[in-house]
């Protein structure tokens, strides 16, 4: 009996200590991430013109970076992984807030690439405010009311609001302590509620109130030709850095002729209205990414060239690397390429 009353605590403590290690191996956080190589993608189907010229030979491909939240066991294997990194995670990030304004940053990136393109192809445009919506919160001052990333701002003090002059036009006469209402959209819900202003800093020396969240806005840029209307599909791919890739493959739809000839052209960097390109993190994992989709050329904001040389002399790889500091650059590179035979 004592025997069969022993193996039964043993068998507990065992399986007891087997959960522990489960849990302290794969499912307990740690406040590390890992970035590493993610993929290349082909932007066609991404992206189309109304009355586009769809020729294209190569392909332009947008570039990411893999972004996992680390468990201990992916800690200790990342040490033998050549390609990948651990960072430490923000300290007061809140994941939600992050993924509000990464796909805020590629909105506002596509906007962007639109209007550089249409720049370009000298097609006239006008760009219209959707709406105001809730990116994050203040790093200084607590929000009084109830809030989420995301939410749409449809009304405040009864004042529609559909652009951030509307929003602070709103908030003109206002000082913190003042309780207004205010109309939200959340996942497509009406929420009304009474939220009480806060100090957010001061305005020719005087207290500016506001609602303690930083907000962004949402625009739809509309081509005075309707057969050149840009439309996006939803590539749950998050950030600003596909700009100069879109706004590659937005022109060669508005334009007659095949802008790749031929070629399996890959790149990054931030897109400006004005056609500049700005630099990007994470450009290593991108070359890597880029390499093994047997990308012919790379282009590269000009400030991260040198770390994408690098790591393009350490693969050994074949591409083509290609610094840019405008979107002209890539465009007469590409214009001056002979068609790949």
């Amino acid at each position: 009996m004592r025997k069969s009353r022993s193996a039964v605590i043993k068998a507990g403590l065992y399986f007891i200590s087997l959960a522990i290690l489960v849990y302290v191996v794969v499912y307990m956080p740690t406040p590390y991430m890992i970035h590493q190589p993610g993929s290349a993608d082909e932007i066609k189907p991404m992206v189309s013109v109304a009355g586009g010229d769809q020729e294209e030979k190569g392909a332009f491909m947008l570039t990411t970076v893999s972004e996992s939240y680390a468990n201990l066991a992916m800690l200790i294997t990342t040490q033998f992984k050549r390609h990948a990194e651990i960072i430490r995670k923000e300290p007061d990030r809140n994941d939600e807030e992050y993924e509000t304004q990464q796909r805020y940053y590629m909105s506002s990136s596509q906007s962007n690439s639109i209007m550089a393109a249409y720049k370009q192809a000298k097609i006239d445009y006008a760009v219209v405010p959707e709406y105001v919506f809730v990116v994050g919160f203040s790093k200084t001052v607590t929000p009084k009311g109830d809030f989420h990333p995301g939410d749409i701002i449809k009304k405040l003090n009864g004042e529609q609001i559909g652009n951030f002059e509307g929003l602070a036009a709103a908030l003109k006469e206002k000082t913190s302590g003042d309780k207004v209402p205010l109309e939200l959209e959340r996942g497509g819900k009406k929420i009304d509620q009474q939220v009480e202003l806060v100090k957010i800093g001061e305005e020719n020396g005087e207290p500016k109130a506001g609602l303690g969240v930083s907000v962004g806005e949402v625009r739809k840029v509309q081509p005075s030709d309707p057969d050149k209307e840009v439309h996006f599909e939803d590539t749950r791919i998050g950030g600003p850095s596909a700009g100069l890739m879109f706004t590659l493959e937005i022109y060669n739809q508005l334009t007659p002729g095949d802008l790749s000839k031929g070629y399996r052209v890959a790149g990054t960097g931030t897109m400006s209205e004005d056609g500049s390109v700005g630099p990007i993190g994470g450009v290593q994992f991108k070359i890597v990414a880029s390499e093994r989709q047997h990308a012919d050329i790379f282009f590269v904001p000009e400030d991260n060239y040198k770390e994408a040389k690098a790591k393009a002399d350490e693969i050994k790889s074949g591409m083509k690397l290609v610094p840019v500091k405008q979107v002209d650059d890539a465009l007469k590179y590409l214009e001056e390429l002979p068609a790949k035979g």
